[in-house]
């Protein structure tokens, strides 16, 4: 088996989010064909006591800590520097050394990066056949959030989606293929970044049909007699908090006016104040970090995603259409996803758009649009199917086969944490 580096910003495991859904089904595909050196951050206190899981599918292992606030601190070296903050946030000596050290013992001939941030720990002048990754348009997405914000953060924000692009492009022109969620971002990007359209693909996400299955019997989470109509989605993100006070504040009274019976139940881990002080809106539940989502999905009577703010594909929506529950989402939350608008789902903007949808489906209308969500998403979101797309990037480089190492132990790498 070839060997092969796999840096990620987040810890792959557990798939419990958009990028870590994306990056572990990535992660354990690659390591059926390779032997996967894999270094990433963990973020989260919680995850460490999931690297025991990695290690187990892993060659070799570096596991480095990242503190949020301190990693902030850190980034404002860019603002000196003239590189967005994405960089010196992520910067990492012990990374680093890591992967100096596992490219000057392994026979690595292939890394895949998954996001920009991690372009900087792989050396320009090695001859390493790189796929990079980059899941979405992240410039993009701080210059929506600079539209959003007042000054200083609208400058700062403006600031970094100009400077991450000029780093998106760069990485993106000396890689050998520079992936994206979807058709549709990877023709922005190119739009973007002519000079690399060439080498510029993408696949798409899936999502696991036997485990989000509807055909289970999950207990029912919800009152008797409610109306539930559920949010999915990590709650310290700020595109699903604007989502969510949007919907709670503007678009769920006029619905709960109509439907008494209506609940609205944000389904998601690490809620900040702003978001705790929805629950105090009558009808309104937040549930904080639930330990399985589907019952949520499964006896809701519809999921919403009204997100303003978006880049790329919206896991949380594939995951209640696999459950064949009936979605209302916005043009920014379906952008990218295969599915017909009328049969599979619904779509609305405005306030008042958004509410009607909403109760057309409490009222009993589309009786059949659960099931074909389904059909919509078996169709489309198989990741066996979708991840040979990867595969026949990485056999373009296939260099003749390698004596491997004859060191029979594998180490793995903790980053002690201080």
């Amino acid at each position: 088996m070839e060997e092969l580096l796999f840096l990620a910003h987040r810890i792959p495991y557990p798939p419990n989010k958009g990028d870590k859904i994306r990056s572990y089904h990535l992660l354990k595909h690659l390591t059926q064909r390779y032997r996967v050196h894999l270094g990433c951050f963990v973020d989260d206190p919680e995850d460490w006591q999931y690297t025991s899981h990695l290690q187990a599918i892993c060659d070799e292992t570096f596991f480095a800590p990242l503190k949020p606030g301190r990693a902030k601190l850190k980034s404002l070296v860019g603002l000196v520097r003239g590189t967005p903050l994405t960089l010196p946030y992520y910067a990492h000596a012990g990374l680093q050394r890591w992967v100096t050290q596992t490219l000057a013992a392994r026979r690595v001939s292939k890394v895949l990066i998954f996001s920009s941030a991690m372009g900087q720990f792989v050396p320009q002048d090695r001859a390493l056949h790189s796929v990079v990754d980059f899941v979405d348009v992240d410039s993009d997405k701080w210059t929506q959030y600079a539209q959003a914000k007042r000054w200083p953060l609208s400058w700062l924000y403006r600031r970094e989606g100009r400077t991450l692009l000029a780093w998106e492009r760069d990485l993106a022109a000396r890689s050998d293929a520079a992936l994206f969620v979807s058709e549709a971002e990877a023709r922005h990007f190119s739009q973007l970044a002519p000079e690399s359209a060439t080498h510029i693909d993408w696949f798409n996400n899936g999502v696991d049909f036997e485990y989000f299955s509807p055909d289970r019997a999950y207990p029912n989470p919800y009152p008797a007699g409610s109306l539930p109509l559920v949010f999915t989605g990590a709650m310290d993100y700020w595109p699903n908090v604007d989502a969510v006070v949007w919907f709670a504040r503007e678009i769920f009274p006029v619905i709960r006016a109509r439907y008494a019976a209506a609940q609205f139940v944000i389904v998601g881990g690490r809620p900040g104040q702003v978001v705790r002080d929805l629950a105090q809106l009558p009808g309104v539940t937040v549930t904080g970090r639930v330990e399985d989502v589907r019952p949520w999905l499964r006896h809701a009577r519809l999921a919403v995603a009204p997100l303003r703010i978006a880049r790329g594909v919206q896991n949380k929506v594939l995951e209640a259409m696999a459950m064949a529950l009936p979605v209302v989402a916005s043009a920014q939350a379906l952008e990218g996803i295969q599915a017909t608008p009328g049969r599979d789902l619904l779509v609305a903007d405005s306030t008042a758009n958004f509410a009607g949808q909403v109760m057309t489906l409490l009222g009993g209308a589309h009786p059949d649009m659960g099931a074909a969500a389904r059909a919509a998403m078996l169709g489309h979101y198989a990741w066996p199917d979708n991840l040979r797309r990867v595969d026949a990037l990485l056999d373009r480089h296939n260099p003749s086969p390698i004596q491997q190492p004859t060191a029979a132990k594998v180490v793995s790498i903790r980053e002690h944490r201080t």
